[in-house]
């Protein structure tokens, strides 16, 4: 499944600040940032990723998916100590 396509699909079905998706064959890596992760718990984050690709993920399309979430102020901490 092309990286694209998996941001694009989060990119609709989510207000994300920004979205990115990279592949190492059939791992696939998302790092998502937004403000709607703000009130949510780990769990419901993980959920409101799975939920756009579903069908992806059923239909073996996309497979092995590791998911990080932020809030922007997060994501700017994440950024700066870890990149």
């Amino acid at each position: 499944m092309d990286c694209k396509v998996i941001e694009q699909i989060l990119s609709d079905a989510l207000e994300l600040t920004e979205v990115h998706a990279t592949s190492d064959g059939s791992h696939y890596k998302v790092v998502a940032v937004g403000e709607c992760f703000e009130s949510m718990s780990r769990v419901k984050q993980q959920q409101a990723i799975y939920g756009p690709l579903a069908e992806n993920i059923a239909s073996g399309e996309l497979h092995a998916l590791t998911i990080k979430t932020f809030t922007p102020t997060q994501w700017k901490r994440e950024k700066l100590f870890n990149m």
